[in-house]
């Protein structure tokens, strides 16, 4: 029989040098290589006042040595790190045998607000140096995740104001019930388990009105609708992703094509991609060329944005949601479509009791009148006119022949108040009102359109697949748009940094 020599597991006393456990050319190594002799570490010091009173601190650079290093390892919970510090010889070499309390690394993070934005761009800095960053093309792409927030806590100021209604409807007629038990008597355990439960009513209702109070205004979007307000965090959103409903954050990054390197990372609280876009434009100028081109999903599209992006002379390809059916490469998408979905169903509803539509209505030959379904004439109500920029031909019909009509209920949304019907023909784009979007349309159907479409896939997926399973960032820990927009940094801090790692940086 063979024989093998012994397998050591579990604990054994070894001798360990620190400094020969980073290897040259690995993540830690470039990691500790900018902290010690790249970063400008002056704004962490800057919090510290115990040069003459207080105990010793924990090193900032070390705390961010141990922060980064975990998350590069998919590790996000503060206890877990702490772990690692005492148990992974890894994490002890890099932290110098440092193993800071769970709190201490929490609040490190909690509290590191602005200053992560001063790390992402010096570490961009860096990656610039290196020639990391080509300008050619830069990818525009976000991720929803859930924070660390309650979707029950979400609603309008009048859902909380019914709901604290109730609690004091609730909390009276409890009341109104132990003065009526007073004169009978009660099991002890009831009575006690109706006065805590009297007691949990008055301090959530006392609460509620505290957060009313203290957040008087509605929420509001960029076009003025009114937004769910959520009394765990405000600054999140509920949005609706393809695993369900979530409350969270939408990470947005800008990411180069020459080496993937993420040129700009903003997290925000909202789920509309449309308001997303010039903010990370405008935020990535910096390290953007005059040739930049920029490239985003149909998410982003939208005649505003295109005209923010030709205004400011950006040369950009955002496709349309209809881009799909208009591109041979998608023939076959209908297949997929019509398969079943388990979390929501795709067959089209019918309308109820649908109105005629203009194709129901039959237009001349010589455009004078158009006949109705119920053949009877509509004439022309004026000159050709345009609508949002396409020109139109009008027509109404007379009194005599809609108000009696037996058809009025398919014919009229509002038969009850309107008295005839209008129907407009489109004759195409009026001359000089070519919109945005029709330019981009015909930009994004031609080939160069339908390369950079491919060419933005190749760039901004395997960042972000980096990100979600790579580095298993599933959700914010923290609450507050200032605090998850600086975690979101850091994570695609590590991303960079691994970049320099790859790319033989401080070997």
């Amino acid at each position: 029989m063979a024989r093998f020599k012994p397998v050591h597991r579990g604990l054994k006393l070894l001798p360990v040098d620190f400094d020969k456990q980073v290897l040259p050319g690995s993540f830690e190594h470039a990691l500790c290589y900018l902290v010690d002799h790249q970063f400008d570490l002056g704004g962490f010091h800057a919090r510290y006042r115990n040069a003459v009173e207080g105990a010793p601190a924990y090193d900032p650079a070390v705390l961010l040595k141990i922060i980064l290093l975990a998350y590069s390892r998919g590790l996000v919970g503060s206890r877990r790190i702490e772990a690692a510090c005492r148990e992974n010889v890894l994490f002890i070499a890099v932290s110098g045998d440092s193993q800071p309390h769970f709190t201490t690394l929490a609040a490190f993070v909690s509290q590191m607000g602005d200053l992560a934005a001063t790390l992402f761009a010096q570490v961009l800095t860096v990656c610039d140096r290196q020639g990391l960053i080509g300008r050619q093309m830069f990818a525009i792409d976000g991720v929803k995740l859930p924070s660390h927030a309650s979707k029950a806590k979400s609603g309008t100021r009048q859902d909380f104001l019914r709901q604290v209604d109730k609690m004091q409807q609730a909390a009276r007629t409890m009341l109104d019930k132990h003065r009526a038990a007073d004169a009978t008597p009660t099991s002890e355990s009831e009575s006690l388990r109706e006065t805590r439960t009297l007691q949990r009513l008055q301090r959530d209702a006392t609460q509620l009105r505290d957060w009313l109070t203290a957040n008087p205004r509605e929420r509001t979007s960029a076009k003025g609708k009114v937004r769910l307000s959520n009394r765990t965090d405000n600054d999140s959103a509920k949005m609706a992703t393809g695993k369900g409903v979530i409350q969270g954050y939408t990470g947005v990054a800008v990411v180069d094509e020459a080496a993937q390197v993420i040129v700009e990372a903003q997290a925000h609280g909202t789920g509309s991609e449309q308001e997303l876009l010039i903010p990370v434009v405008d935020a990535s100028a910096p390290y953007r060329a005059p040739d930049t081109v920029v490239t985003a999903d149909a998410g982003y599209h939208s005649e505003a944005n295109l005209k923010h992006l030709a205004t400011a002379d950006i040369d950009a390809y955002i496709p349309d949601t209809g881009y799909r059916k208009r591109d041979e490469r998608y023939r076959g998408q209908a297949v997929h479509t019509a398969k079943p979905d388990p979390l929501w169903d795709k067959t089209v509803t019918p309308k109820k009791n649908p109105c005629f539509t203009p194709a129901d209505f039959v237009l001349l030959a010589d455009r004078s009148a158009c006949v109705c379904p119920a053949d009877r004439l509509l004439y022309a109500n004026g000159k050709h006119c345009t609508v949002n920029g396409y020109a139109a031909i009008k027509f109404r019909g007379a009194q005599r022949d809609c108000v009696p009509c037996a058809l009025r209920r398919h014919c009229l949304r509002t038969p009850d108040t309107t008295k005839t019907r209008q129907v407009a023909f489109f004759q195409g784009k009026a001359p000089g009102h070519e919109s945005h979007t029709e330019r981009m349309k015909a930009k994004i159907d031609s080939e160069a359109g339908k390369r950079m479409i491919t060419r933005r896939f190749a760039t901004v997926e395997p960042v972000f697949g980096n990100l979600r399973n790579n580095k298993r960032l599933d959700r914010f820990t923290l609450r507050g748009r200032r605090k998850v927009d600086g975690q979101w940094k850091l994570y695609c801090l590590v991303h960079n940094i691994e970049k320099l790692a790859h790319h033989g940086y401080a070997h």
